[in-house]
């Protein structure tokens, strides 16, 4: 496997050329809040600038929300290059999100087309929208014209899975005025099963005009020096695995030669036993920020969630999962997991499982 040289230096545009290092969180329901990125962030190695997503927003219930109080909208006042991911199909509520989105400090806008999920098919959002490449090119251009944010579209392959069609999706996408385009090529259909078709960002990239950042199949920091090369992708985005070992972003700092992150000291941890530390550290200072954010109630929610999704990388990760349910404060929630870590746990590059 071919890695990228530590002496490579990344120059993307996006968000006006600011981003250089080739790594982002994938936005998540349920997982990519306010804490979550905080907690990401401080894995980022010094001078390392990225993109940062939000749980999916719905158009319909921004212009209403209290972007402060509303926990998948809740931000630091110190976080930058915010994008927030919209599920949208109608001009007036995707308007006025963007308009008060950028309020809120969002640097640019990302429009939801390859959520699988019925919730948001029975509205003709996410991936419903692949199916009329006419009204997605239409929604692309509501936003464009809603402020001078620049706008991206995350997609997957479509349910088809036919290249000639996406190739002609995505050119009517570019056409409307998309800044970048993210690809996870796998089918609607598919949801998280199944090998992600690499191949096809490989394709697109060559096609395209505007960068490409490839989304699925990446677990290890090694997957990521992957798909940069067979690629040629501009960036990669990555979702639960980065959420569960946000200390890649570390890994590939040191691969790339960026500067120490701020927040760390040391070497990156590498190896089983070394990340498996890791994440027990990291889920204490995640239930710290949660509870500067969320009331006790949705701390305990959203950590149990978190804990289900994650620990899938663990040999024993279920019955950490189990002592976050018994558990019935946050309190006890900490008691359990420096118990559960004061013993050497491993945790493993890679899972078939699925949360």
């Amino acid at each position: 496997m071919a890695l990228i040289s530590a002496s490579k230096k990344f120059s993307i545009g996006i968000l006006k050329g600011k981003v250089n290092f080739p790594v982002s969180l994938a936005p998540m329901v349920g997982l990519s809040h306010v804490a979550l990125r905080l907690a990401i962030r401080e894995y980022l190695p010094e001078n390392a600038v990225t993109i940062w997503p939000t749980e999916m927003l719905n158009s319909r219930k921004i212009p209403i929300e209290n972007l402060q109080t509303t926990p998948e909208c809740m931000r630091s006042s110190n976080e930058a290059e915010l994008v927030p991911q919209i599920l949208g199909n109608e001009e007036k509520p995707i308007r006025e999100s963007i308009v008060k989105l950028k309020e809120w400090g969002a640097e640019g806008i990302d429009i939801n087309m390859g959520c699988p999920v019925q919730k948001a098919l029975k509205h003709n959002y996410g991936v419903a929208l692949m199916g009329d490449p006419n009204y997605a090119k239409e929604v692309v251009q509501f936003a464009k014209s809603s402020s001078d944010l620049p706008v991206s579209v995350k997609l997957r392959a479509g349910s088809q899975n036919d290249f000639e069609f996406l190739k002609k999706f995505v050119f009517g996408l570019q056409d409307a005025g998309a800044d970048w385009l993210t690809l996870h090529p796998r089918t609607a259909e598919q949801k998280r099963r199944g090998r992600a078709d690499w191949i096809q960002i490989k394709e697109l990239k060559k096609l395209l005009s505007i960068p490409l950042i490839g989304n699925g199949d990446i677990q290890a920091s090694q997957d990521v020096h992957r798909m940069l090369s067979e690629t040629n992708c501009d960036m990669v985005m990555a979702g639960r695995a980065l959420a569960a070992k946000p200390w890649m972003l570390w890994q590939l700092g040191e691969d790339w030669g960026f500067d120490l992150p701020q927040a760390k000291t040391g070497k990156a941890p590498r190896g089983s036993y070394e990340e498996g530390k890791e994440y027990g550290k990291f889920l204490l200072r995640l239930l710290d920020l949660m509870k500067i954010y969320f009331n006790e109630d949705l701390t305990q929610r959203k950590f149990r969630f978190y804990v289900k999704t994650t620990s899938v990388w663990l040999p024993f990760g279920h019955s950490l999962y189990a002592l976050m349910t018994k558990a019935k404060t946050t309190v006890e929630m900490k008691e359990y997991i420096e118990e559960f870590f004061s013993q050497d746990i491993e945790m493993s590059d890679y899972t078939e499982l699925r949360q």
